[in-house]
């Protein structure tokens, strides 16, 4: 069965348009549980944007699992250690784009991010790598030490055609068995929506999708439990 990871980034950047309390990451995360979903999401960006230091160790007391994004920047990675999330997923990061534009290159940083994993995994915690579907990154991300990896779906999730969406999903489709073969944990993520989602879900050995944007734009008009209940229809 493939399972639901909820981010809940987006409840934060709300909250932090007035600078205010509310809505508070925490209950949002605690409504998405209730609903049924099998993880939370949040990614702590290095200018704390949205979700910052106080929301991660409010979420690690109160939640089951919860997968940390980051970068592999010193001072994340320090905090990361001590809080010990359940699992850490590193992104790309750069300080002026919107949402993550790509995945991360392994391949080209491969020492750098293998020291990281490294680390992280010295701490007791579970490290996924957030990559696009390219088997040059999957063996990268085997040589780094990652047992997962998120396959970036942005490119499939903007596709401008039938025909290319289709393309795009064929290869994700080609890496993840690759990947599988690799002994990796594969999930998937970014640009996933009601609509699309479906297909990636039908991918033979996908585990988890995580999704953010979708699921808390739904929310502004059905409440957070019924869109989290309306994605976990869709994907199971």
């Amino acid at each position: 069965m493939v399972k639901l990871g909820v981010n809940i980034d987006h409840v934060a950047t709300i909250r932090q348009a007035r600078m205010a309390y509310e809505p508070s990451p925490l209950e949002a995360a605690r409504e998405c549980v209730k609903a049924g979903c099998d993880s939370i999401v949040c990614h702590l960006r290095e200018d704390r944007r949205h979700i910052n230091d106080r929301d991660v160790i409010a979420l690690r007391r109160a939640i089951n699992k919860l997968n940390l994004e980051m970068s592999a920047a010193e001072e994340i990675v320090d905090f990361a250690c001590g809080v010990k999330p359940d699992q850490a997923t590193l992104v790309p990061e750069k300080r002026r784009e919107v949402t993550t534009e790509g995945g991360l290159d392994v391949a080209g940083r491969r020492s750098a991010i293998t020291r990281v994993v490294s680390r992280l995994h010295d701490s007791g915690i579970a490290v996924s790598l957030f990559i696009d579907p390219s088997k040059r990154q999957v063996d990268a991300s085997v040589a780094a030490g990652a047992t997962i990896v998120e396959f970036h779906t942005g490119e499939y999730a903007n596709a401008p055609s039938v025909s290319a969406r289709r393309r795009r999903l064929d290869i994700l489709m080609s890496v993840t068995a690759y990947a599988l073969d690799r002994g990796l944990e594969v999930n998937a993520g970014h640009g996933l929506n009601y609509d699309n989602v479906r297909a990636v879900a039908r991918i033979k050995g996908i585990n988890e999708l995580n999704i953010g944007h979708s699921i808390i734009s739904r929310a502004v008009f059905t409440g957070i439990r019924a869109a989290v209940r309306d994605m976990i229809g869709l994907i199971r």
